[in-house]
């Protein structure tokens, strides 16, 4: 495969690549660590007709027919759609909500454990757990996102203006398409967490002093005890994924159209599949942040029941990593693909929530289990990536690999066992969640350092884990 290597400074690489451009942004640590099978990915990505843009963030790692950490941008008027490079956990995204507490206020392990426990009360963690919230109507959450919530699961405003989006418009005679079994498996799923890399972190705050007013506008302060939340559409996404790649493959087959990498699918936005899946995976898009913030609301009831009814936590921000969305760049309407990619917009962009206008969004980056996450802001030079950054750390070796190379004792020591910094877990045993330990994934200071040099988006607050919560 033909390649050449142009370094354009500040951790900005371009290969040119037999088929297309892609730009990469890494330091020069984490650009030594990528395979060729990245590369070979890309080459097969960039087949897909009219592309205008593609490029990987240092999180990047090999995924199903596209890799995690991808950003791919077609024109709205001629270009192309992917679930590929969505991702078959269309919406999976970030939340955070911050408190009144210091870290000194949960530092008793008998107070993290209590903690624990009352979130695994009120938020199922168990893969074959309903959640308790038989008064909402799925169909209505499809529909109209957080809108559709009754009343009561919204404690106030702010938990439907601090979101990257609280509703997604498409055309709900699309999801007639829907097989009946979707509806059957969603119901009962709102408000619960997933498994594999899902979670629910208790953690602190670490504020940058160089960010440390705008830290202060966003509510935030050195210290502060903040709970961050991964999830996405559940079996509502997984469903839509499943479905809506058999019926583009057929149609790739019917049109003629190939790639060698068979898993590797898409469809012209104008057709009849593109619209069909376009606006199914709003549908999801509506789910994801609607389950994040159930999620969120089990949270409090957790934290009120161990500190009081007076408890409150305010929405920080919610953000998706998982989708192809509709933005104007370059005064034109273009499909903006992120897979395992981050929007961070800067300050005065008029892509940003209303509440966010003046000061850019939280950029809500997690870490592994076990390090550090990240609270960021976007940057104005960000333009050069359509405003994506990474995702979180992105995996370095399968589960299968991690497994077999990790031990119990290494992932104990990763995890301060024992000592009165030990970051609480609800499994009673780490082998189950093996699989998920720190060494599985990239060092995520390094993924950080990448963005912050190229200068994409600067880190506001560093986030340490006291308490995780998994799925099984």
């Amino acid at each position: 495969m033909l390649m050449q290597h142009k370094r354009h400074g500040g951790n900005h690489h371009e290969m040119e690549l037999e088929h297309g451009k892609l730009h990469l942004f890494a330091n020069e640590e984490v650009f030594q660590s990528f395979e060729n099978k990245v590369f070979e990915m890309a080459n097969n990505n960039l087949q897909i007709p009219r592309n205008r843009y593609m490029s990987y963030t240092p999180d990047a790692h090999v995924g199903i027919g596209t890799c995690i950490g991808t950003t791919a941008v077609w024109s709205m008027k001629d270009g192309c759609v992917s679930p590929s490079i969505v991702g078959s956990d269309i919406g999976c995204g970030m939340r955070v909500h911050t408190t009144s507490l210091h870290k000194r206020d949960i530092q008793a392990k008998d107070i993290r454990r209590a903690l624990i426990a009352a979130v695994e009360k009120y938020v199922p963690t168990n893969e074959r757990t309903n959640s308790n919230y038989d008064d909402i109507d799925v169909m209505s959450v499809v529909q109209h996102g957080l809108k559709g919530l009754p009343e009561k699961y919204v404690p106030d405003q702010q938990w439907l203006t601090h979101v990257e989006q609280s509703y997604f418009l498409y055309d709900p005679a699309y999801l007639k398409q829907l097989p009946p079994k979707t509806m059957k498996y969603a119901r009962g799923q709102l408000g619960t967490l997933g498994s594999g890399n899902h979670f629910i972190e208790i953690q602190y705050l670490e504020i940058n002093e160089e960010y440390a007013e705008l830290a202060a506008k966003w509510g935030l302060f050195d210290g502060q005890v903040v709970v961050m939340i991964h999830s996405g559409s559940r079996s509502w996404g997984g469903m839509i994924g499943r479905e809506h790649n058999k019926v583009i493959k057929e149609a790739m087959d019917q049109w003629g159209v190939s790639n060698p990498d068979p898993s590797l699918i898409y469809a012209p936005i104008a057709s009849r599949e593109g619209q069909t899946y376009l606006n199914l995976m709003y549908s999801a898009l509506n789910f994801a942040v609607s389950n994040r913030h159930m999620i969120a609301f089990g949270v409090r009831e957790a934290f009120q029941e161990v500190f009081g009814a007076g408890m409150e936590m305010p929405v920080l921000y919610d953000l998706m990593h998982n989708y192809a969305l509709k933005e104007f760049h370059r005064n034109e309407p273009m499909l903006v693909h992120r897979k395992g990619a981050t929007r961070a917009l800067p300050p005065g962009h008029f892509l940003n929530t209303p509440v966010y206008k003046e000061t850019g969004h939280p950029a809500l980056i997690p870490g592994s289990m076990g390090t550090s996450s990240y609270i960021m802001v976007g940057k104005n030079e960000g333009l050069k990536n359509f405003y994506s950054i990474c995702h979180g750390a992105g995996r370095a070796r399968s589960r299968k690999a991690t497994k077999q190379l990790v031990t119990i004792d290494q992932f104990e020591q990763s995890m301060k066992i024992g000592t009165e910094e030990e970051i609480l877990v609800n499994h009673r045993s780490l082998e189950t969640i093996l699989d998920e330990c720190p060494q599985a994934y990239k060092d995520v200071d390094q993924i950080i350092d990448s963005v912050v040099g190229a200068s994409l988006a600067a880190v506001v607050a560093k986030c340490k884990p006291m308490a995780a919560i998994k799925g099984i």
